[in-house]
């Protein structure tokens, strides 16, 4: 980075202070989202060590024919690190979304996580909830994760036909029952390719294996997964 762009970030911190996401303490110019004590203490699952086998992964095995797992940290309710997600779905900042998602890939990159990966497509919103909020919070994560590995954003391969309602408060089967026939496949070019799925918070993975389920109907398709937070359900 330049030394006209440092003087410019640290101008633009003097007008308009950013704060910690978690913690709202004033943040230093090189610093994203969170204060450095806020990310040293954020819960992370360690799960780009073991993507193949970890306790994400196998809420997929015999469902779909998914290769590697990774959730960034363990959201807990009420917990300090899940403003992160309110903020990000409720509060209109969806730049959380892409710094998350840009830290996310990051941490990948260096465990190997996306070699094989031919495409990253978001977990889609229904449209009407998508214009309410002004986003999808999932394309803005898979936005920070495609600008820090190059590999192409496919946001129109499928869509999402009903809602529902909110899952949050579903137990395993509502939320399954939810989220069937929920999505729609609306491009088949994706034939024969290693899809990265992406979205925000898995609790059971109904979510994902309805869309799973949905793109594997272009034929001999697998699939990666990664998300913000992994629930915790105790």
């Amino acid at each position: 980075m330049s030394r006209w762009s440092d003087w410019g970030k640290a101008l633009l911190d003097v007008i308009a202070p950013r704060c910690c996401a978690v913690c709202g303490r004033r943040l230093s110019v090189d610093e994203q989202v969170m204060c450095g004590r806020c990310n040293l203490h954020l819960p992370r699952t360690g799960f780009e060590l073991q993507p193949y086998d970890n306790e994400m992964a196998k809420m997929f095995w015999g469902l779909i024919p998914v290769e590697r797992c990774v959730a960034f940290f363990y959201y807990t309710s009420h917990a300090p690190e899940s403003r992160l997600i309110y903020d990000l779905k409720y509060h209109h900042h969806p730049e959380i979304g892409y710094q998350l998602g840009h830290m996310l890939a990051r941490d990948c990159m260096q465990a190997g996580f996306f070699e094989g990966i031919d495409m990253i497509i978001p977990i889609p919103l229904y449209k009407k909830r998508e214009r309410q909020r002004g986003y999808n919070q999932s394309v803005e994560i898979a936005r920070g994760v495609a600008e820090a590995t190059g590999l192409p954003l496919k946001k129109d391969v499928v869509e999402r036909i009903t809602f529902g309602g909110s899952q949050t408060l579903r137990d395993r089967w509502q939320r399954t029952e939810n989220v069937e026939d929920a999505f729609r496949l609306k491009d088949t070019s994706i034939t024969g390719h290693h899809i990265l799925l992406i979205d925000d918070i898995v609790t059971t993975g109904a979510t994902i294996c309805s869309c799973a389920q949905e793109l594997l109907r272009a034929g001999n398709v697998k699939f990666s997964v990664l998300c913000l937070g992994l629930a915790n359900r105790e």
